[in-house]
């Protein structure tokens, strides 16, 4: 429980820092976000899949996340977190393939830096 609770502040910290050095603020839905990220990239870390495979894995899981949240967020709610619509190849303006290709290249760093969280977590360092 405790390894799982930090690994979710961890990413949802570190998510939120990427949003405010790119865009200048965040939302506190991206806390949750990067948390629920960072707990998914700490299991695709224990995969014996190529790191190609396993980039692609984050990327399809920021995307899928982010897909959700849009969703609820933006499109239900009418909240207006942000609109990625005038983005060429989004969908619903929720997520489009550059952000995505982004997140790919964010997961060599951030599978990794998960995994060794976790690893660090598990031996009761933290």
């Amino acid at each position: 429980m405790r390894k799982g609770i930090t690994l979710f502040l961890l990413g949802g910290f570190a998510y939120g820092l990427i949003e405010v050095c790119f865009r200048g603020y965040s939302h506190w839905s991206m806390v949750i976000a990067g948390g629920i990220s960072f707990l998914v990239f700490s299991l695709i870390a224990k995969t014996e899949l190529p790191m190609l495979y396993k980039c692609i894995l984050g990327s399809l899981t920021v995307t899928a996340i982010e897909l959700i949240i849009g969703l609820i967020l933006n499109v239900w709610l009418g909240q207006a977190v942000w609109d990625y619509s005038k983005i060429h190849f989004n969908f619903l303006g929720q997520i489009c393939l550059l952000y995505s290709v982004l997140w790919g290249f964010i997961s060599l760093a951030a599978i990794p830096l998960a995994a060794a969280a976790s690893n660090f977590i598990e031996k009761g360092r933290a």
